[in-house]
């Protein structure tokens, strides 16, 4: 467990003219429950980006790296056993005329849906199921997910991501789009995940987000790390205030942080 789950040493990413990370430098352990959280436009999603490969570093005659578990260089295919993500683009992509059950199956193949030439065997199907009931929407199976609630796709989009049986979660502003109920219930479930040993990574810019199971939190502002340390030093008023540039005042409930 010595090796950090994710290491950033000094990662700029650039986008055109436009630097969305500056000189981004933070590490997360493994079995470490972590929110990144941040206005939107400060680079959150881009750090996710760079840890899915979607992104890449600005090459800079300075060292940096990115490193998931002690390695510059993965296959993404092999990195989908101990790192799943959940995304609003993938959101996107699985919201079609598949089912809740085809969809879950499909994290096995790296697809939206199962195709002609994917070998689906007794066990995927088995493990498919296992993860539905574990996040309660095994009566979701036959559900096409374009006719679902935002909720229960989101919860259907998370266990295409667990079928592997990663060892962390990175969630990329998980309760976009959600009502009250939709997301209260996902809080639950990411609680029942964490409690499961499912180390989560969250990237949020709403600070009820944050579960109680989350203990340090990394503010991030303008493309840099603005602080990182335990979130009942961090999610304080003078400092959110400036993080998000507004005057905010913060108060905790029953572990859940709010802003009035």
């Amino acid at each position: 467990m010595s090796v950090p789950l994710l290491h950033f040493d000094n990662v700029t990413v650039q986008r055109g003219a436009r630097v969305i990370l500056d000189q981004v430098s933070l590490s997360i352990a493994q079995g470490e429950h972590v929110a990144i959280l941040g206005p939107n436009g400060s680079g959150k999603s881009t750090l996710v980006k760079v840890v899915s490969r979607e992104l890449y570093p600005l090459l800079k005659p300075e060292p940096s790296s990115v490193q998931i578990l002690g390695r510059e260089r993965w296959h993404l295919f092999d990195l989908r056993n101990y790192l799943g993500i959940v995304s609003n683009d993938w959101m996107e992509m699985c919201t079609r005329d598949y089912s809740g059950f085809e969809i879950v199956l499909s994290g096995f193949f790296g697809s939206v849906g199962i195709w002609r030439n994917h070998t689906v065997t007794a066990e995927m199907e088995q493990k498919a199921l296992e993860v539905m009931t574990l996040l309660e929407i095994e009566h979701l199976a036959d559900q096409n997910t374009d006719e679902m609630s935002s909720g229960e796709a989101r919860r259907i989009l998370i266990g295409r991501a667990l079928v592997h049986g990663p060892q962390a979660l990175i969630l990329d502003e998980p309760t976009n789009s959600l009502d009250l109920r939709a997301t209260c219930e996902l809080r639950e479930i990411l609680r029942k995940l964490a409690a499961n040993g499912i180390s989560l990574i969250m990237v949020t810019h709403h600070l009820p987000d944050i579960i109680p199971e989350m203990k340090r939190v990394i503010l991030i502002r303008n493309g840099r790390v603005f602080c990182d340390g335990p979130k009942e030093q961090l999610l304080r008023s003078e400092i959110l205030s400036g993080v998000f540039g507004i005057t905010v005042e913060v108060i905790e409930r029953n572990g859940y942080y709010h802003v009035l």
